[in-house]
């Protein structure tokens, strides 16, 4: 009789690895998708939501074809210097073994437990994370980013700026050699993403001046919504990385929620502190900058140690946005959604205060007899070492993503403008994409100027309804 699954498979460990990786997945689409819809003008709902749409699409295809080896596939060099273990070596992974194949990161096979998945769950998995990244990253640059642009743009950054990241942080690459850590991604996902979407704010150019003047939400109902799905989406973010359905995954979850929960009611006590009534749009800010600051400390850290930079973080992103973004060269680049903030401030803090609570008694996974098990050591329990790397990682991510998404935007320009034509701008979703996002607006979208021989009078009046049961 046939076998259900191999030996070596977990039904327990694959069943939450491809829950979770649909749950990050659900952050993008529909939960971005929703939120920047929702947060945009009227006339820019489209045109967000497919951008967003698109960028989903794009890297699921780069990722199986090469992304997925560069990042976590065999390094590109022999030895262990940064160049021999800067990227992997592409290459696909369609191919019937290698869809149905154990999992495996070759240069961290010995030093974790051994995946009990296959290969196509952790290629899913990890595909979520490289695509909510430029999602993200285009928060910056909404309301006049040009769609033909935007698509050979978002294949080159994954290629080049993502999945070299990935490999150094996550994929046994030189940081990691030296012992950085990452957990979900505070560093190759979030800081990257700020960064590189304020350079990309500032090489497009800013949106319209009255875009700029009257930047409105259109719906703050679906900004409520996007919001919600990136906040419990956010337990397969840091819940699914340990890779297995263990006790760190549990305090993972837990930590995600307490850290996100501290961060939010503190940005509304800041918003009172400063005379500002707190808005929804603001509470979001403070609960994204929660999610994202514990993002990669959420399996390292105890409970104490996510309140605390629940309240740090929130109050430096808070004070930057509403305070550093008056001063150069912030206020000089049209950030729309403030992600360099709410991601890449962030996203800092979190990876830097990881290095300082990070509690060597949270094990990532257990030991057994005479081998010890996995945790890390921070700053308040006697290790100085890993703050410096930490520091260290990020300079490189900030540096590497920032040259590399102005040469990649220089190149794309070279034959698809960046920023979208000024005769759209003007217009929006109409001129881009041919319809607007509440098509009730206009009588019918087969006659946009009226239906024809509309029948008019008392004689063609609908017949009166019943009124509606109360029973």
């Amino acid at each position: 009789m046939p076998l259900p699954y191999p030996t070596w498979l977990s039904p327990g460990d694959n069943a939450w690895q491809l829950t979770a990786a649909t749950l990050v997945g659900l952050m993008s689409v529909p939960g971005l998708v929703v939120l920047y819809g929702g947060v945009m003008q009227k006339r820019w709902s489209i045109n967000s939501m497919m951008l967003t749409f698109a960028a989903f699409a794009v890297v699921l295809i780069v990722w199986v074809l090469w992304g997925f080896k560069m990042a976590f596939g065999h390094p590109i060099g022999s030895g262990s210097g940064f160049f021999s273990t800067f990227v992997g070596i592409p290459g696909t992974i369609l191919g019937a073994a290698q869809e149905e194949g154990r999992a495996n990161i070759p240069l961290l096979s010995g030093g974790m437990p051994g995946f009990r998945f296959p290969q196509s769950s952790l290629a899913y998995f990890q595909f979520v994370f490289a695509a909510i990244t430029p999602i993200l990253m285009l928060g910056s640059v909404l309301g006049r980013v040009n769609f033909k642009a935007w698509i050979p743009f978002v294949a080159l950054w994954s290629t080049f700026i993502y999945s070299i990241n990935a490999f150094l942080i996550w994929g046994g690459g030189w940081f990691a050699h030296m012992g950085a850590i990452d957990y979900s991604g505070g560093y190759v996902i979030h800081l990257s993403a700020g960064v590189s979407g304020f350079v990309a704010a500032a090489v497009i150019g800013p949106r319209l001046q009255r875009d700029r003047e009257i930047d409105a939400p259109n719906n703050v109902a679906m900004v409520a919504v996007g919001a919600g799905l990136l906040w419990l989406g956010w337990n397969g973010f840091n819940g699914g990385d340990p890779y297995f359905a263990g006790a760190n995954a549990s305090a993972a979850v837990l930590n995600t929620n307490l850290c996100t929960a501290v961060a939010f009611l503190c940005w509304v006590g800041w918003d009172y502190l400063t005379g500002r009534k707190p808005g929804l749009i603001s509470g979001v800010n403070g609960m994204i900058t929660g999610l994202v600051a514990i993002t990669p400390a959420a399996g390292y850290v105890n409970g104490w140690g996510a309140i605390a930079l629940g309240v740090i973080a929130s109050s430096v992103v808070y004070l930057a946005l509403n305070y550093l973004s008056r001063l150069r060269p912030f206020r000089k680049v049209d950030d729309t959604l403030g992600v360099v903030y709410t991601h890449g401030f962030a996203g800092l803090a979190g990876g830097l205060l990881v290095g300082i609570f990070a509690d060597p008694a949270m094990l990532v996974y257990p030991g057994r007899g005479s081998i010890p098990g996995i945790s890390a050591t921070g700053l308040i329990h006697g290790n100085w070492v890993l703050l410096k790397w930490q520091f260290l990682a990020a300079v490189w991510v900030i540096a590497f993503s920032g040259a590399g998404t102005f040469l990649l935007l220089k190149l794309v320009g070279l034959f698809v403008p960046m920023r979208m034509a000024e005769k759209n701008m003007e217009i929006g979703d109409t001129a881009e994409h041919g319809h607007e996002v509440y098509p009730s607006d206009v009588p019918s979208l087969g006659f946009p100027g009226g239906i024809p021989s509309l029948p008019h009078g008392p004689a063609h009046a609908p017949a009166q309804q019943p009124a509606a049961s109360t029973a």
